[in-house]
C-alpha cells in the first residue's frame, strides 16, 4: 500500500498560461521558407506540444491558452486546455488576462513556439521556483541571452510581464523592485521559432535527438 506524499513535498499548484496571437498571419517571419499553410500547421503542432507538455508536468493544476482566434482557442480546448477570449490587445495585456482568470498559487508563462518543450523541462522551471522561496521569479533566457522564453511568477502578482524588447533584464529589475527572489534556468527551453535560422536549428536538433546525420 502506498503511502500518502507528505504535504511539504508536493508541489504547489501552478497554472500554465500559452498567449498565441492568432493562426492569420502567423510567423510572417518565415515567409521565405514556408507558405502560410505550412506556418500555420507549425504553430498548430507546436501549441498542441506545449498543452501536452504542460498537461503532463507535475504540479500543474490547470493550462490556459489566451488568444482573441477563435480557430487558435477550438485547437487548445481539444488538446485539454482551458480557453480565455483575450478582449485586450498586446501581449502583456493578454497574459494579465490569463493571471485573472486562474486562482493557482502561481502561473508558468511560456509561449508556444519552443519546439523542445517537455513536461520535464517545465518542472525544472517549477523546481526552481521551490528553491528559490516566496516571492520569486522564475525566468529562462532565449539562445540570445535578451528575451524570456519562460517566466514563473510566485505569486502570479508578484510583477506584471514584461514581454518585448529586453524582457529579460526588464523581468530581473521588476523583480528586485519587488523584493521578489530572482533565478533563472540557464540551457533549457532556449530556442524558439522565429526566423528560418531558428528552424534550421530546430530541425538539426531533432535529427539530433533521433540519431540522424
Amino acid at each position: 500500500m502506498d503511502l500518502p506524499e507528505p504535504a511539504s513535498s508536493r508541489p504547489r499548484p501552478a497554472a500554465v498560461a500559452i498567449p498565441v496571437r492568432s493562426f492569420e498571419g502567423a510567423k510572417s517571419r518565415l515567409g521565405a521558407v514556408l507558405d502560410a499553410e505550412e506556418r500555420q500547421e507549425l504553430v498548430t503542432t507546436l501549441l498542441r506540444r506545449t498543452i501536452a507538455a504542460a498537461l503532463g508536468a507535475r504540479g500543474v493544476s490547470e493550462v490556459l491558452v489566451v488568444s482573441p482566434d477563435a480557430a487558435v482557442l477550438g485547437v487548445a480546448e481539444a488538446a485539454g486546455a482551458r480557453s480565455v477570449q483575450q478582449r485586450s490587445r498586446g501581449l502583456n495585456p493578454a497574459l494579465q488576462e490569463a493571471r485573472n482568470a486562474t486562482s493557482a498559487s502561481r502561473l508558468l508563462i511560456i509561449p508556444a513556439d519552443i519546439p523542445a518543450v517537455d513536461a520535464r523541462g517545465l518542472e525544472r522551471v517549477l523546481a526552481a521556483g521551490d528553491a528559490a522561496g516566496r516571492p520569486s521569479v522564475v525566468l529562462v533566457p532565449d539562445r540570445h541571452g535578451r528575451g524570456t522564453n519562460a517566466l514563473l511568477l510566485d505569486p502570479p502578482d508578484v510583477i506584471d510581464p514584461a514581454f518585448g524588447g529586453d524582457s529579460r533584464a526588464g523581468h530581473a529589475w521588476l523583480a528586485s523592485s519587488a523584493d521578489a527572489a530572482y533565478a533563472e534556468v540557464g540551457d533549457l527551453l532556449g530556442l524558439d521559432i522565429d526566423t528560418p535560422e531558428d528552424l534550421l536549428l530546430a530541425e538539426a536538433a531533432a535529427a539530433e535527438s533521433l540519431g540522424v546525420d
